[in-house]
C-alpha cells in the first residue's frame, strides 16, 4: 500500500494572527519580530516577502528592504493559543499526526483513500480549520514528508496541492535544485557552479559522484532528488514539562552560590528546550530546606527558549522565595506548558548577536557535549563547601539580634 502523507502549514502564521486583531494590517507589508532597529524577523507577510524579506533576517536589514513595512513585537501567548486551536481540530480527526512546529503539521493518511478519499478528507479538514480559526492554511499531499512539504509550497498562499501518484519525478525534475529541502544557498551555488541547475540535472550524476563531491550530504541529496525520503511521522504527544535539580553534600545558605546553581540548571534546561525544538511559558523553582520542608514558586511568561530570559526569571523567583534564615539542601528548576517551536521564532526582543551567540553555543554543546561549555561564572561550581565557622557565628548573632528586637 502506497503511503499518503499530508503536510499543513499555517501561512505567515504570526502575521495572520496579528491581522485577526487588527484588520487594517490586511494587504500591508507586516514584519513580526521586533522594531525596525532591533530584533530578528520571525514572520513576515507575503507583501514583505516580495521585497526580499525572510525569517531570521535582522529587522534592521528588513527595514532597508521594505521601508513601508509595519513592525510588530509579536504576542506569543496568542500565537500559542491559536496553534493549540488548530492542533485540537487535527487531533480530533487525524488517525496519526506530528506537530513539527507551532504552525506546521504532518498527517499520515495511508489506507484512508479507499474509505474517505484523502483529497476530500484533507480539503474538509482545511475548511474546518479556516472556519473555526479564521486563519489561512495551505496543504500538500504526496507519498512522503519531503514531497508533501514541497507540495504545500506549490499550494501557497492559502491553497492546496496534491502530487498525483506516479508523477513524483515529473513534479521534481523541472524545479531548481535549491528547492530540495535542506539544500542551502551555499550548496545550491556549489552545484550551480558545476552546471547543476535543476533537479533533473542533479539526477544525471551517480550517487558515487555526489558522494565524492559532498560526502554523506551528497548521498542524501541524491536520494531526495529521486523523491526518496525515509523520515516517518513522529506521533504527537502533548509535552508536559522538563526539570533539573541538585542536592548538595552540605546544606548551605550562601545565596550567591545558590544563584549560580540556578543559572547552571536553567542554562542546561534552556539548551535542552532548543535541542528538542520546544518553548516554555512557565518557569518554576523548588527550594528544599534542612528538614526536607520544600517550597515552590512559579510564574507565567511569554513563550520562549531564550537562556537569558529564563535565567532572569528563575533568579527572580528564587530571590522572592528564599528564606535567608534557613539552609538549603536542594535547588530545582522546572519548565512547563511546553510548546513545539523553532528556536528563532520567539526571540522578538533579542539582538541579532545574541541569537547568533546562542546558536554557536548550542552547536558547540551538540558537537562536544553539553557539559563542555558552561558560563564562566559557573566554572568552579563544585559541591558546596561547608560554611566558615566565623561566618556561621556572625550569622547566628544576627539572627539572635533580630529575635530580641
Amino acid at each position: 500500500m502506497q503511503s499518503q502523507i499530508l503536510h499543513l502549514d499555517l501561512d505567515s502564521f504570526f502575521v495572520s494572527v496579528e491581522r485577526l486583531f487588527d484588520p487594517s494590517l490586511i494587504g500591508r507589508p507586516v514584519i513580526v519580530g521586533g522594531t525596525s532597529t532591533r530584533g530578528v524577523v520571525s514572520s513576515c507577510s507575503y507583501e514583505a516577502r516580495k521585497c526580499g524579506v525572510h525569517s531570521a533576517m535582522p529587522t534592521s536589514k528588513a527595514k532597508k528592504l521594505c521601508p513601508d513595512a509595519v513592525f510588530l513585537w509579536g504576542r506569543m501567548e496568542d500565537y500559542s493559543r491559536y496553534s493549540k486551536m488548530v492542533t485540537d481540530i487535527i487531533a480530533a480527526r487525524a488517525p496519526l499526526f506530528e506537530k513539527a512546529s507551532i504552525d506546521e503539521f504532518y498527517i499520515d493518511l495511508t489506507g484512508m483513500e479507499q474509505y474517505f478519499g484523502t483529497y476530500k478528507w484533507a480539503t474538509e479538514l482545511r475548511e474546518k480549520i479556516i472556519a473555526e480559526t479564521k486563519l489561512p492554511i495551505s496543504w500538500g499531499l504526496s507519498i512522503n514528508k519531503m514531497l508533501a512539504k514541497m507540495a504545500t509550497n506549490e499550494g501557497k498562499p492559502n491553497g492546496q496541492y496534491r502530487i498525483e501518484l506516479g508523477k513524483e519525478q515529473e513534479f521534481l525534475d523541472p524545479k531548481p535544485v535549491g528547492k530540495i529541502p535542506f539544500c542551502g544557498e551555499k550548496t545550491e551555488a556549489f552545484l550551480n557552479a558545476k552546471g547543476v541547475k535543476t533537479i533533473y540535472d542533479l539526477r544525471q550524476f551517480s550517487r558515487e559522484a555526489l558522494h565524492n563531491w559532498m560526502g554523506k550530504s551528497g548521498l542524501d541529496l541524491w536520494e531526495r532528488a529521486h523523491g526518496r525520503a525515509t523520515s516517518v511521522i513522529q506521533p504527537y504527544h502533548e509535552p508536559k514539562s522538563m526539570s533539573s535539580e541538585r542536592t548538595f553534600d552540605a546544606d548551605t545558605e550562601d545565596a550567591e552560590w545558590l544563584k549560580k546553581v540556578i543559572i547552571g540548571l536553567t542554562e542546561k534546561l534552556a539548551f535542552e528546550l532548543r535541542e528538542e525544538k520546544k518553548l516554555t511559558s512557565c518557569v518554576a523553582i523548588k527550594i528544599r530546606y534542612t528538614g526536607f520542608e520544600t517550597h515552590t514558586r512559579q510564574m507565567t511568561i511569554p513563550i520562549t527558549s531564550n537562556s537569558k530570559v529564563l535565567m532572569e526569571k528563575a533568579i527572580h523567583l528564587f530571590t522572592e522565595a528564599f528564606d535567608t534564615e534557613r539552609k538549603v539542601r536542594l535547588i530545582g528548576v522546572k519548565f512547563s506548558s511546553l510548546e513545539d517551536g523553532a528556536y528563532q521564532i520567539n526571540l522578538f526582543d533579542d539582538r541579532e548577536k545574541d541569537i547568533l551567540l546562542y546558536k554557536a553555543i548550542d552547536e558547540m554543546k551538540t558537537k562536544h557535549g553539553k557539559e563542555k561549555l558552561v558560563l564562566a561564572q559557573n566554572l568552579n561550581l563544585g559541591n558546596v563547601k561547608r560554611n566558615d565557622p566565623k561566618a556561621e557565628l556572625d550569622k547566628e548573632a544576627k539572627r539572635e539580634r533580630r529575635k530580641s528586637q
